[in-house]
């Protein structure tokens, strides 16, 4: 089945995500793909979302981005070194799309998951 269509309201969609959410929709049902589109875009982290919330780690509270993709250890971490220093702030902002692509990845499997056992 073709999910282009129901995936282009996505903002920010990159071309692996893309790839990554047609593997966990395969099998789907055309409801159960829109029922999962739906519950998982209330969800995902746009990646220029995440980049403002790295961004903020150097002029306020640093770490929000590791609450965000719920990586509350790392994130309590963050807020009480500075971000380690800065360098943790930096190397988050070098690598903010694969955080926001790992983090978008993992609630994918957990939307598919539910629509697939009837729990939305």
């Amino acid at each position: 089945m073709d999910y282009q269509n129901i995936l282009h309201n996505l903002r920010g969609l990159s071309p692996e995500e893309y790839n990554f959410l047609q593997q966990v929709m395969n099998g789907m049902t055309q409801e159960q793909a829109q029922r999962f589109v739906m519950f998982y875009s209330g969800k995902r982290q746009n990646p220029t979302d995440l980049l403002l919330f790295t961004l903020i780690g150097f002029f306020g509270v640093a770490g929000i981005q590791r609450f965000i993709t719920r990586q509350i250890g790392m994130g309590i971490l963050y807020f009480f070194t500075a971000g380690l220093c800065f360098i943790g702030t930096i190397v988050d902002l070098i690598n903010n799309k694969s955080l926001t692509l790992e983090f978008n990845q993992k609630v994918a499997v957990e939307c598919a998951q539910m629509v697939k056992m009837g729990g939305i």
